[in-house]
């Protein structure tokens, strides 16, 4: 018998499931069942934030199968280093690359980013056993190029800071010898993008700049 403990709190949660049971489920059963025979396609791997408040399959309004997700603080995109350590990143975009063939990696970062705001400001004490080095490892060159230009509008930094991180995950793609011989090849394309959840815009990354997408 199930310990009526472990489900408290999530209430609303289970509350949540019995609704897609009885709405979602019935309507795209057919859509699943197929998944489930013909195994994914997905149009393209999407690298985001782990943060709550941005899902990408709600941004794109996108279908079970169609998007490819790896999601991770900040989202990075590390160097190539095909070592013994643990690569979780690495792994889901050699498999989505490798295995899945994506035609596409989108690397779409936000708004009032947490991971951001502490490589900036400083890491709060529960957050430097992994959250840290993962940022720090990865994102000290977007850091310095944001100091270089020092913003003094409050926000900005973190604001540029953000696009840089998402510029440098696509520079940091183009390390990965199976994904650089796909993008010299034009099997591959990768993108750049931005989502405000202050007003639900999103951007896209053009010639160097951010534009909202129309």
């Amino acid at each position: 018998m199930t310990d009526p403990t472990l489900t408290d709190g999530l209430e609303d949660l289970f509350e949540g499931y019995q609704r897609f049971r009885s709405d979602i489920w019935p309507e795209r059963r057919k859509l699943f069942e197929t998944l489930a025979r013909e195994g994914q396609r997905p149009r393209a791997l999407v690298i985001a934030c782990s943060d709550s408040r941005v899902d990408p399959g709600m941004v794109f309004n996108a279908a079970p199968g169609e998007i490819f997700i790896v999601r991770n603080v900040a989202n990075l995109v590390p160097p190539y280093k095909p070592d013994g350590d643990y690569h979780g990143t690495s792994a889901a975009l050699e498999f989505a690359v490798c295995v899945l063939e994506v035609p596409r990696i989108i690397v779409l970062g936000h708004a009032m980013c947490g991971g951001v705001q502490a490589l900036l400001r400083g890491f709060p004490p529960g957050a430097r056993d992994f959250v840290e080095p993962w940022m720090t490892g990865i994102a000290a060159e977007a850091r310095r190029r944001v100091l270089a230009c020092a913003p003094a509008e409050p926000g900005a930094a973190e604001a540029q800071c953000e696009l840089e991180t998402v510029k440098l995950s696509l520079r940091n793609l183009m390390s990965f010898p199976w994904v650089a011989s796909r993008v010299e090849a034009g099997t591959l394309r990768l993108y750049g993008g931005s989502f405000d959840i202050r007003d639900g815009v999103l951007s896209r990354l053009v010639d160097g700049q951010f534009v909202p997408v129309r």
